[in-house]
């Protein structure tokens, strides 16, 4: 049996494995545009400012490694440029030698992730400018942060703007960041995006929402940022205004594409295509929650879509069994984490949409007053069905928004989260976690 991967990261690896763990007489080959595989994408801000020592560190196994102790074929600075379905052949560019391979496959896996969005901006191609996905992004980033650097310009307040821009005033530069919505994290309802705001002019971040780009002015360099309400001189600008899946090679195959060109798979990770599976980034997921297929970009839904399309190429038939839409975010002294839907989501999925939003503490309130938090879980008015939770505070955000996401995927109802038996002790909680304080209080 030879299996083929497209993509050599997080979802391509994690499936390639499991073939290997699955299946023996096999021949894997993995297909990588760049030069990496399996690396932490996630830890790539944390580069910049110096909590992670290098991009090395983020590196889980390189190519060479699956090649010797796995026996995977793995190669590297090869872009596919074509599917043939019917043949049951892949045509790639070495991008090295500038020649097509053909390759052979009898279960084919895209893993081909996605790409920033650049849009058609003038000026976009200046020299200063960058996009943030890969070790290669990061590293030129840092290349071009030198004590000149001053002002430092973000579009885009999603997860890597935000994270970006902490790492940029960690050494001490001047940032700005532009977004042409009303909110940073956006994922998040206004009431809280609120506090979000008040954290970053707290930090001295220069906030331009409603806002939108138009071009680059320069001479090479980027000098200044042309926008619908104005002009500002720059060093340096980061675009973190998304993503967008990588399946343009799939045109004319006949693979069933959904939510923004991602692939559209069923639970067991197969495409339209017999035999062709898709995982990660460029791949659609289902959620839990809504109850269809979404697409929501995220290492743990890559590795996770990974491991069950290996499972299912391998002959291991294995469901994949969807999301709840569950991150988290540390911005400055503030960890931002949200499940389920925002009030914004279930109104637009036709949920009659109730709140309740406590304010409290991480710790039990007579051992500390110095850990606020602030607890927004939402349900449906009629049946009490949980639908999703939002907490912002400094301590303590992570293991109350994992329960509020076990709740979410097992389908718990606003007053079962009560009923709950979480630890408690004064350095840790209340009597009554914050969770179950909101769940007391929802009408």
């Amino acid at each position: 049996m030879d299996y083929v991967i497209i993509g050599g990261d997080a979802a391509g690896m994690s499936a390639a494995m499991q073939i290997v763990r699955n299946t023996e007489g096999g021949t894997i080959t993995v297909l990588e545009k760049g030069e990496i595989t399996s690396y932490g994408q996630c830890g790539l801000p944390y580069v910049l400012k110096g909590v992670v020592d290098s991009t090395e560190d983020l590196i889980a196994r390189k190519p060479e490694t699956f090649r010797e102790k796995y026996g995977i074929d793995v190669r590297i600075r090869h872009e596919v440029e074509q599917v043939d379905c019917d043949r049951k052949k892949i045509y790639a560019r070495n991008l090295d030698g500038d020649e097509q391979v053909e390759i052979t496959y009898d279960k084919l896996l895209i893993a081909s992730g996605a790409s920033p969005i650049v849009p058609p901006w003038k000026g976009r191609h200046l020299d200063g400018i960058y996009t943030l996905k890969t070790i290669p992004d990061i590293e030129e980033i840092i290349a071009g942060t030198t004590e000149d650097t001053e002002h430092v310009t973000i579009i885009g307040g999603g997860y890597i703007g935000l994270e970006m821009a902490e790492s940029y005033r960690a050494l001490g530069k001047q940032v700005r960041i532009i977004d042409r919505g009303a909110q940073l994290a956006k994922i998040f309802d206004e009431d809280m995006g609120e506090l979000v705001h008040e954290e970053a002019r707290t930090n001295g971040l220069e906030l331009h929402l409603n806002e939108s780009v138009e071009g680059f002015r320069g001479g090479g360099q980027v000098e200044t940022v042309v926008t619908d309400k104005g002009t500002y001189a720059t060093d340096l600008v980061l675009v973190a205004a998304g993503v967008t899946p990588n399946t343009s090679f799939l045109e004319g195959t006949g693979i069933y594409k959904g939510i923004k060109d991602a692939v559209a798979v069923n639970a067991f990770m197969e495409t339209s295509i017999l035999d062709i599976y898709a995982a990660g980034d460029c791949a659609v997921q289902y959620h839990r929650v809504k109850k269809k297929m979404d697409y929501i970009p995220l290492g743990t839904h890559a590795n996770k879509q990974g491991q069950i399309a290996g499972l299912n190429m391998a002959g291991v038939r294995t469901p994949f069994r969807g999301i709840t839409g569950t991150s988290i975010l540390k911005f400055f002294d503030l960890t931002l984490g949200r499940t389920g839907l925002s009030v914004r989501e279930a109104e637009q999925e036709k949920f009659p949409v109730k709140t309740m939003t406590v304010q409290s503490t991480h710790e039990a309130g007579y051992y500390s007053k110095d850990n606020p938090m602030t607890v927004k879980v939402i349900y449906d008015a009629e049946t009490r069905q949980l639908l999703g939770g939002q907490i912002i505070g400094k301590d303590g955000v992570d293991k109350r928004i994992d329960v509020l996401a076990t709740a979410l995927f097992h389908k718990m109802k606003v007053d079962d989260l009560q009923d709950l038996d979480l630890s408690y002790a004064p350095p840790y909680n209340s009597v009554w976690d914050p969770i179950q304080q909101a769940a007391r209080k929802a009408d």
